[in-house]
């Protein structure tokens, strides 16, 4: 099957050429996932010169047992370098309420672990925000380079529940959604 210059195949599917003799183009795979909801997640951590945060949308389950999680990150630089280099660190699974801890851990020029900010060092050291999900404590098992980006498992070490979770939030579209009851499917 011919494609075009711009990846297309006699189908007009974008990239269809490409999986039969290399990889996808970057433009037809952000496009996929960007199509493909995800999970929002502040992973947190301390760091030598304080608490550090980002928000992520990469946090997927590995195994339930033991309990495993990975994440990528796809910058070695500031927060994302100390998460990186961290031992332990904190996943809080963002709900529909938490939108505004999603902007501020997602901008590198918001100010973050401020005295009007909800957040509390653990015992150990790692930073937990006060939020709406659950919280996960994990240790980093291993750091594995992939592409430009560096992922990371770690096993879950506790679970902290909220009081009364709240309705998820997702990464769709370059958008955060809020996830209910009016959105599930009809015979699901």
């Amino acid at each position: 099957m011919a494609a075009d210059a711009a990846g297309h195949s006699e189908e007009g599917r974008p990239g269809a050429a490409a999986a039969a003799g290399g990889l996808a183009d970057a433009t037809s795979f952000k496009a996929a996932f960007g199509g493909h909801p995800a999970g929002v997640s502040v992973i947190t951590a301390a760091s030598p010169t304080g608490p550090v945060g980002i928000t992520a949308s990469s946090v997927a389950s590995v195994s339930a047992e033991p309990p495993i999680l990975a994440f990528s990150l796809a910058s070695m630089s500031g927060s994302a370098a100390a998460i990186a280099a961290a031992e332990f660190l904190v996943i809080h699974l963002l709900t529909a309420d938490d939108l505004e801890l999603a902007r501020i851990f997602a901008s590198p020029v918001s100010k973050r672990f401020t005295r009007s900010m909800a957040w509390t060092p653990l015992e150990t050291g790692e930073p937990l925000l006060r939020h709406a999900g659950y919280a996960l404590r994990c240790r980093v098992l291993s750091r594995t380079p992939a592409g430009g980006s560096l992922l990371v498992a770690a096993s879950v070490v506790e679970v902290i529940a909220p009081a009364a979770p709240g309705e998820p939030m997702v990464y769709h579209r370059r958008l955060f959604h809020g996830l209910g009851g009016h959105t599930v499917l009809p015979g699901s």
